[in-house]
């Protein structure tokens, strides 16, 4: 039960799958009895249904070998396929571009090893003094850094524009070169990454403007071409197969309806289950007339009864699974009863793990596994469940808040702030005091970092 209860939505499904096919015990549908006419006709169409009986468990080692292979496959049979392009790897895509140059045996064998080194985003990240030494170690090849160097300018003419780049400067002028440098706008971009990279990285622009006789205005379109510009080139000609789409299945659905809130558990792929009644009959059957049972009719009744525990067991453990993440979430609901309303952060209280543990009388551990990779849809967004939980601190009137009120206050800051003059952690530290937020710059800074939001200098814009 542990282990179904860290799983979320989308594996439980496959779990579910799993244990079907190996316990034939096991089936979907409701515990609910048949009615009598439901009974009717499955004796009605017994003939055309799926017969089980305990000779089916005998051992029979006299059983000739083409009985057990299948042989009745048609050409008009439905395959459930799924058809898929494997379709060419980066680096593949780039061996096919070597082959159209006309290369001497020897630089074939450099631009191959140099494409070995090249990574996924499209740089070269190793020294050509390095490739140099382990070719000479490893292949016995004494080649000069001249050599090299030639065979990796071929190597970045190669599409996408910037491939084999050492740097991200040059994976940036190697792509504006394949535009149109007679263009003003285009040939001030080009000027700016080769001579003034540095104050473009450190966004210096008055430095850039002073330095290259420009108009603010004539800048912004340089910097407007330049962000146009891909830093990781090889991300275009990634392999398709190799990237990771993060599917979200949200585990819980909150509904709100007159000024209530409604919490329902995602079962939408999630199929009810139940024991077979054929195998629940033969057990009950042979059971009752085991004293008079041969020794293979006993392994038959062990194995169907070790079946049909393990299906109880399965059966139990979802149920106790959905009985605890309901406990558990309809407690974070109660905890976070306001926030959850309107959505709105600031609404949110400070809350940790054991907070939810108290109010379920539930282990922290136990918590925390139905907290981990769950979902849940509300009225206003898809969150993980983990979003809710955030530590507390005290304002100047007492009252305690979440940080992660703090941090919407920080971000709404910055958000508003000034571009061509932003707001630094110490402006923003004493903006907070005045809310009446106690918090020092270097917590302003961790917020800040925790928001994925750069220092006031990187954030400056014409």
């Amino acid at each position: 039960m542990i282990k179904l209860l860290e799983i979320p939505a989308i594996q439980l499904e496959q779990r579910i799958k799993k244990e079907l096919e190996e316990n034939p015990v096991l089936e979907e549908g409701n515990e609910e009895p048949y009615s009598d006419q439901e009974e009717i006709k499955e004796e009605q169409s017994g003939d055309q249904q799926e017969e089980f009986s305990l000779e089916d468990y005998m051992q029979d080692d006299d059983i000739p070998s083409y009985r057990l292979n299948a042989q009745n496959y048609s050409a008009d049979d439905k395959r459930e396929e799924i058809p898929f392009s494997l379709g060419n790897t980066f680096h593949e895509q780039l061996k096919s571009q070597l082959g159209l140059r006309k290369l001497s045996d020897e630089q074939e064998v450099l631009a191959e090893y140099i494409l070995g080194n090249i990574d996924d985003d499209g740089y070269l990240r190793r020294e050509l003094e390095a490739i140099a030494d382990d070719l000479a170690f490893s292949a016995g090849l004494e080649i000069s850094y001249e050599s090299l160097h030639e065979v990796l300018m071929i190597i970045q003419e190669f599409d996408p524009a910037g491939v084999g780049a050492r740097s991200l400067q040059e994976c940036l002028i190697l792509q504006i070169e394949r535009k149109e440098l007679k263009n003003p706008v285009t040939g001030l971009a080009h000027s700016i990454l080769k001579n003034h990279f540095e104050e473009f990285t450190n966004k210096h622009y008055e430095k850039i403007i002073q330095r290259c006789s420009i108009t603010e205005e004539e800048l912004k379109a340089a910097l407007e071409e330049i962000l146009r510009l891909n830093p990781k080139p090889g991300g275009a000609m990634g392999d398709s197969q190799a990237k990771s789409f993060h599917h979200i299945v949200p585990d819980f659905i909150l509904e709100e309806s007159e000024g209530n809130l409604n919490l329902y558990l995602n079962s939408n792929n999630v199929p009810e289950l139940r024991l077979s009644r054929t195998y629940s009959d033969m057990f009950e059957s042979y059971n009752a007339n085991k004293a008079s049972a041969s020794k293979d009719e006993k392994d038959a009744i062990t194995f169907v009864k070790q079946k049909l525990d393990s299906a109880r067991w399965f059966i139990d453990a979802i149920r106790q699974r959905q009985n605890t993440m309901l406990l558990t979430m309809n407690a974070i609901l109660e905890y976070q009863e306001y926030y959850f309303y309107e959505g709105e952060e600031t609404r949110m209280r400070p809350m940790i793990l054991k907070d939810i543990a108290d109010m379920t009388d539930l282990d922290i551990s136990t918590i925390s596994r139905v907290v981990n990779s769950k979902y849940i849809q509300t009225h206003f967004g898809i969150y993980p469940l983990k979003y809710f939980f955030s530590e507390g601190m005290q304002t100047d009137s007492g009252e305690e808040v979440s940080t992660r009120e703090i941090k919407k206050i920080l971000r709404d800051c910055i958000d508003a702030e000034e571009k061509r003059k932003p707001l630094t952690d110490d402006r923003l530290s004493a903006i907070l005091n005045e809310k009446g937020y106690q918090i020092a710059r270097r917590t302003v800074a961790k917020y800040r970092e925790q928001l994925g939001l750069p220092v006031a200098r990187l954030r400056k814009e014409l």
